[in-house]
């Protein structure tokens, strides 16, 4: 038993399927089959002994109406012939059990004993390789009492049945070897799309995740599977793409500032050991490019915290306006010379779900965006509002705004408008990219929009708590 679950642990799919249904198949056939069988057997046997029963109950009706004695027994001989038939006997007996009248077709009369009867009775028995069928019943009239005993071969009706089964047995057998096939090209059939998807992995592990499996029209679960394995795929090697690209966009950036660092070291062996003014500019670059890759470094620490709060399930109920003000207050410590205005009215008590270091996190982002961005007009704005379950914060100002062309990629790792938003502006053009995973982390988003008549408004959007 343990061999054979072990062979069938080992076999493939397509032969499973194929065995269940060969299996399947056999047991409804021979389920089927077998209750036909039965009751076709029941039938014939029913009709056999109906047959008998109604023979005798002839006979004993003849024997009341013409007032049959023992001494006339054997003039009803004729009678008797004309109701006997192929493979029967039939006897009369008296009260002792003596034959009167025995009439047989092609049945010897010693292979069923006489016997009276006290009721009508039908019983079976074996003589040799011959299949009996007897049937007695008792004959009470004023002139006769014994009994008529009928004795019929089943041989006809038991080749019949052996004949039945042979043809169901062949049945079976055909049934077994067409369902083995069928169940060959339906396990074909259907296992397509999975060889197809194991033929496309296989690619893949050879050419790249470049490789797609092809959907087939119908709307079956095979269809679907292989649909989301594409969608899958198609994030896989959109995330692959961007892993690559953000290593390409990190090493570059970090080149950048090696290489000056780089450069000005070698300047100070050659010439600023004995030159004060060179010395001093190569220190004072080599600093501002080590804070510079400090920050970059940083940033990029900040972006992986902000790709895992998504796994995180910490609830944190923030009242957005505190946290709001708080962060604004702040922020205008640390530049004077802008006039930022704050209004929170129209959302006072919303909270979110976010911790509020989190939510000043995204916020420094973006007025840290604003005051960089407006060097001319340096008047910021931060409004609250409620809109379709979400609290809106939004921080505006009247800088030089985004091209059109650029606003679909601001919040791409390293992203920079190269011709208004240069290096010279500071920023390792990652803030927005961790606004926006943190925002995603929080089931909320971040909007970029170029304002009329000049500058930007950024919008974070929060689900309210409870919504």
């Amino acid at each position: 038993m343990s061999r054979l679950r072990s062979a069938l642990s080992r076999m493939s799919i397509r032969w499973k399927l194929t065995l269940w249904a060969a299996a399947l198949m056999c047991i409804l056939f021979l389920t089927y089959n077998g209750i036909q069988y039965v009751v076709i057997n029941r039938w014939m046997f029913g009709q056999a002994q109906s047959a008998a029963l109604k023979s005798a109950g002839e006979i004993r009706s003849y024997f009341e109406i013409g007032k049959v004695s023992e001494q006339t027994a054997e003039s009803i001989r004729p009678y008797v012939e004309s109701v006997n038939s192929y493979d029967q006997l039939i006897r009369i007996l008296d009260s002792d059990g003596t034959p009167l009248l025995t009439v047989a077709d092609h049945l010897p009369l010693d292979w069923v004993a006489p016997e009276t009867a006290v009721r009508t009775s039908a019983s079976t028995l074996w003589y040799g390789d011959d299949h009996l069928l007897v049937v007695r019943s008792p004959i009470r009239t004023a002139t006769f009492t014994g009994t008529v005993e009928i004795v019929n071969n089943l041989e006809n009706s038991d080749r019949l049945s052996s004949m039945i089964l042979a043809v169901m047995l062949a049945g079976l057998v055909g049934a077994f070897v067409l369902s083995g096939f069928g169940g060959v090209i339906l396990s074909r059939k259907l296992l397509g799309p999975v060889r197809e998807l194991t033929d496309t992995m296989n690619n893949m592990k050879r050419k790249g995740l470049q490789e797609r499996v092809n959907v087939p029209n119908g709307g079956d679960e095979l269809g679907h599977l292989a649909a989301v394995f594409n969608e899958l795929m198609d994030q896989l090697e959109e995330a692959f793409q961007a892993q690559q690209q953000f290593v390409a966009d990190a090493s570059h950036e970090l080149r950048t500032p090696i290489s000056i660092i780089e450069g000005h070291i070698s300047l100070l062996n050659r010439w600023g050991k004995h030159d004060p003014a060179i010395l001093e500019e190569s220190l004072q670059v080599s600093a501002q490019e080590l804070s510079r890759l400090k920050g970059i470094v940083n940033d990029l620490l900040e972006l992986t915290r902000a790709e895992a709060v998504r796994d995180r399930k910490e609830i944190h109920a923030t009242q957005v306006s505190e946290t709001v003000r708080y962060t604004v207050k702040n922020f205008t410590l640390l530049h004077p010379d802008f006039d930022f205005a704050l209004d929170t009215r129209n959302a006072e008590s919303a909270t979110v779900s976010i911790k509020p270091q989190m939510l000043e996190q995204v916020l420094l982002i973006l007025l840290d965006n604003a005051v960089k961005y407006s060097a001319e007009r340096k008047e910021i704005s931060v409004q609250m509002d409620i809109s379709g379950g979400n609290v809106a914060v939004s921080v505006m100002d009247r800088g030089i705004g985004i091209p059109g062309e650029d606003l679909p990629h601001v919040f791409r790792r390293f992203y920079r408008a190269e011709k208004s938003r240069s290096r010279e502006q500071g920023g390792t053009g990652l803030g927005l990219a961790i606004a926006e995973r943190l925002m995603k982390g929080h089931g909320g988003s971040v909007e970029i929009q170029n304002r009329p008549g000049g500058g930007t408004r950024a919008t974070l959007l929060f689900p309210l708590s409870g919504s």
